[in-house]
């Protein structure tokens, strides 16, 4: 029986401390080994075996992109105003080798290079340059971090300031100067609007006073032109009629001749028409010569009536 029973216990043994050195490593992790102090290997992700008492595993390292997030620190500017910075820094380790052994605490290291950094560059700036930079700012502190960092086994991907927080009484002044600002603004676009406002009236009056002028002259012509064709008409109707009492008088002539009316009716008709001249209207009336002939002519003619 006791036979059996040491075997069995040695294959427990033997089963557990092969399970004790075996270790999965999972995705995107690194696990620094040492055998006896001194570094051996790195393991990525999957599964891997150690010499049991021998390796042990110095590190585990995590290579996804992580974001340290670090306290607000105390700035001062060129202009000699403090203020409080907070800001946050993306990396990633590329070398677990060198982030094991490069530095004793990298964040801890990292944060305080960020705020050196952070120091020396709003150090050399002004209130309002800070406030407006800070593309500028990020952009330097990035390269200056990563470029320390590198030693480390460290990738600097990304560096913000998070916020900007300067004292209250400085604070306070620029909402003032920010509340005159948007108030001149408005100022400005109201007497802008106005301004506006006026020139489309006045031009509006200027179309309206020259398409009154245009439509006056549009109706002095028309009024032009309605006369100029009822003179016409006119001239038409009274050329018409002159034309009319020639065509009469030349058939009253042609029936005279037709009817071989002799000189006594000729001058009869005169007479006639020496009477329509003298029916009193005239003022002046000149006796042709022949008046006494045509007098004597017109005495035999009624003689010879009566008789």
């Amino acid at each position: 029986m006791e036979l059996i029973i040491i075997p069995v216990i040695f294959f427990i043994l033997a089963v557990a401390l092969a399970v004790s050195c075996a270790n999965i490593v999972p995705q995107e992790n690194a696990y620094v080994i040492e055998r006896f102090g001194r570094y051996r290997t790195t393991w990525d992700a999957g599964i891997h075996f150690k010499f049991p008492f021998v390796d042990h595993v110095r590190r585990r390292v995590l290579l996804k992109e992580q974001v340290a997030d670090f306290a607000p620190q105390p700035v001062i500017t060129k202009d000699n105003v403090t203020m409080q910075i907070d800001s946050v820094v993306y990396f990633k380790v590329m070398n677990p080798h060198d982030y094991a052994y490069g530095v004793e605490n990298p964040i801890m290291a990292m944060e305080n290079l960020t705020a050196t950094t952070l120091r020396n560059i709003i150090g050399d700036m002004e209130l309002d340059q800070t406030l407006t930079s800070r593309e500028a700012i990020n952009s330097q502190m990035l390269q200056t971090i990563d470029l320390a960092t590198d030693p480390w086994g460290i990738k600097v991907t990304r560096v913000e300031l998070k916020n900007i927080q300067p004292p209250t009484a400085i604070r306070e002044s620029m909402e003032k100067q920010m509340k005159a600002e948007r108030e001149k603004r408005a100022a400005i676009l109201t007497a802008e609007g106005q301004k506006q406002a006026m020139i489309l009236e006045a031009e509006g009056k200027k179309e309206s006073a020259v398409l009154n002028a245009e439509a006056e002259k549009q109706a002095t012509i028309l009024a032009a032109e309605a006369a100029r064709e009822k003179e016409i008409k006119e001239a038409e109707g009274q050329a018409e009629a002159i034309r009319a009492i020639q065509e009469a008088t030349a058939d009253g002539i042609r029936a005279i001749k037709e009817a071989g009316a002799d000189d006594t009716v000729i001058r009869l008709k005169s007479l006639e028409a020496f009477a329509a001249a003298a029916d009193g209207k005239a003022t002046k009336i000149i006796i042709p010569s022949e008046i006494q002939s045509l007098a004597g002519l017109a005495k035999g003619i009624t003689e010879s009536i009566k008789e």
